[in-house]
């Protein structure tokens, strides 16, 4: 289950790549810790730059939203590098919610994809509907990679700790920016988003530029905007975006506007975003689809249209 196009032999001393996208940006503190304690060497791949979206691009289906090639891309960087690729199963997280298809397809998409290739990928399974949850998920994948079961749940332990401190340290940080003067951004994306070198990144940097702080809706306590995430919709099936509604809920009256940030064509997020703009009507927004084209030339004189509604509308205020 866990180990695929491979022996059933485990090497004394394994490297696991893990590809810089999607889901890694939820999970690098949980992974690396992990695999650390473990004593498993492993390699990240490097930021996005053109050649690995280019690389993604030409691997994938053209219908695949932007994150999806991004991480094909990955994916294919790693190829040879390495003596397994980390490919995450995620389906369910129970009464929490479920995940966009792409998180539970990505590790079929993989296999299905790089036929052609030797390759063998390491995976942990999610699934609440089939008593698959976290723990148990890591503790099989360290047994696979030749550890015991009890050094596997000591390792994910540890790794949990880890995760949870450094959240904490980056959930204080975006306080300290709250209360901040000046203009504030709140920027609802996912991490694989807002936070990758290529495609996010450079709308983050282009507001910090104009004199805005950006606050991002993926820095949040999980369990509250859960629970607020209701006051924007009840029937969202979706759980990393009933987390950013929920953001959205609890910071919109602490911004001067918002960004909804998606990759195209993200069915969840199109959708989402429309009930957004359809409910909040007291803060700009402004929608932005990235498509992985070169420039920033059409986003900077969108970004600068926006950040002078709200000079305005603050000004407005003040009068």
């Amino acid at each position: 289950m866990f180990i695929m196009k491979a022996d059933r032999e485990k090497p004394a001393k394994v490297t696991v790549g893990i590809p810089k996208a999607l889901l890694y940006f939820k999970y690098f503190h949980l992974w690396e810790s992990f695999f650390q304690t473990l004593g498993i060497n492993y390699i990240v791949s490097p930021d996005t730059n053109k050649d690995i979206l280019n690389k993604g691009i030409n691997y994938a289906v053209d219908e695949a939203c932007l994150s999806s090639k991004i991480y094909l891309g990955h994916v294919a960087w790693l190829m040879g590098k390495c003596d397994y690729i980390l490919v995450p199963r995620i389906s369910s997280f129970g009464k929490a919610g479920k995940v966009c298809t792409k998180f539970y397809a990505i590790y079929d998409l993989v296999m299905s994809t790089f036929t052609d290739s030797d390759f063998k990928l390491i995976n942990y399974n999610i699934d609440s509907t089939n008593s698959e949850n976290e723990r148990k998920a890591f503790v099989k994948m360290g047994v696979a990679l030749g550890k015991s079961k009890s050094q596997s749940l000591y390792a994910y332990i540890i790794a949990k700790q880890t995760q949870k401190t450094q959240l904490n340290i980056i959930k204080n940080e975006q306080l300290k920016l709250l209360n901040k003067d000046g203009i504030k951004i709140l920027i609802i994306a996912h991490r694989y988003t807002v936070l990758d070198k290529y495609i996010g990144e450079p709308i983050v940097r282009l507001l910090k530029q104009m004199g805005t702080t950006p606050i991002f809706g993926h820095v949040v306590d999980t369990k509250e905007a859960l629970v607020r995430s209701e006051e924007i919709s009840k029937t969202l099936p979706w759980l990393f975006n009933k987390e950013l509604i929920g953001a959205l809920a609890l910071y919109k009256d602490k911004v001067d506007g918002i960004i909804l940030m998606t990759t195209f064509p993200c069915g969840p997020d199109s959708l989402v975003n429309e009930v957004v703009i359809r409910k909040i009507k007291d803060k700009p927004i402004l929608n932005l689809i990235l498509d992985g084209q070169e420039g920033t030339a059409g986003l900077e004189t969108r970004l600068e249209s926006f950040i002078d509604i709200i000079k305005f509308k603050r000004s407005d205020e003040i009068d």
